[in-house]
């Protein structure tokens, strides 16, 4: 865990900085709603977010990050987060895939996460995908100066786990600004009243990974792959948030995804 002294407060200039950023990762993930179908590779995916940041002036924040290969995490099916790009991944009808894209705007980052239905999905996986989304905005709503951290992993894994999801514990959220990763930690799980003090200032990503079955996961050699278990479905969803007088603003948006489906997909 990150200790409380490393926390940096934005002020108005930097959140301002901060929220085109992540602006341009919400356009991004609106443009690969478009292309997001059977029969293409994650690898095409990659590419068309690497040139479409690239063409409105900003760099892809994923790639190279601790020599990372993509410009895009792409994580299908049970597979939680860090899925490396490959033309070898296909895309078929009843998959999910999880998308987690990253900007670097005039020296800040930009960073948000949505999972995709692929045609047509389960019910069961519907419901899946329809709670995690639910809980990041019970995540969100739990941040507020005087509240701490554990708020808002409190709130997620209440949500979730009520409905019989369970909450991966080796993933958490973490602050952003210039850096990708900063102070603090949000953890998807923990007790009301832990953690670091929400104050105003504070940038943080809030980012639900849920399971359908067990939140038991297994680590690839690549350093990278991580998926569950049991090999059930995961979903991810992850919002970059601004504490702007006493509550959350968010950052990041989802609107142009539903804008090119014409609503949520689940």
């Amino acid at each position: 865990m990150i200790g409380r002294r490393e926390i940096y407060l934005k002020g108005a200039e930097e959140i301002e900085k901060l929220a085109k950023a992540n602006q341009l990762v919400g356009m991004t993930h609106g443009e690969l709603a478009k292309h997001i179908k059977p029969g293409i590779s994650t690898k095409e995916l990659d590419t068309i977010a690497y040139e479409f940041i690239l063409d409105h002036g900003a760099k892809p924040a994923f790639l190279g990050y601790n020599g990372f290969p993509g410009s895009l995490c792409t994580s299908v099916n049970e597979y939680i987060v860090h899925g490396i790009p490959s033309d070898k991944v296909i895309l078929e009808e009843g998959d999910i895939i999880s998308v987690d894209c990253g900007t670097l705007l005039d020296g800040f980052v930009g960073d948000s996460a949505f999972t995709f239905p692929v045609g047509d999905v389960s019910a069961e996986v519907k419901g899946l995908l329809r709670t995690t989304y639910e809980s990041l905005y019970k995540g969100i709503e739990a941040v507020q100066v005087g509240r701490r951290i554990g708020d808002i992993g409190n709130a997620v894994q209440t949500y979730c786990e009520e409905r019989g999801y369970s909450v991966v514990r080796e993933f958490t959220g973490h602050g952003i600004g210039k850096s990708m990763h900063e102070a603090p930690n949000v953890p998807n799980f923990g007790r009301r009243g832990t953690g670091a003090k929400i104050e105003e200032g504070l940038c943080i990503c809030i980012e639900p990974m849920i399971n359908l079955g067990s939140k038991n996961v297994v680590m690839y050699d690549d350093g990278w792959t991580v998926r569950t278990k049991d090999r059930k479905p995961s979903a991810h969803f992850e919002h970059c948030i601004a504490v702007v007088d006493g509550k959350a603003k968010l950052m990041s948006t989802f609107e142009y995804i539903e804008e090119t489906l014409g609503g949520l997909p689940f």
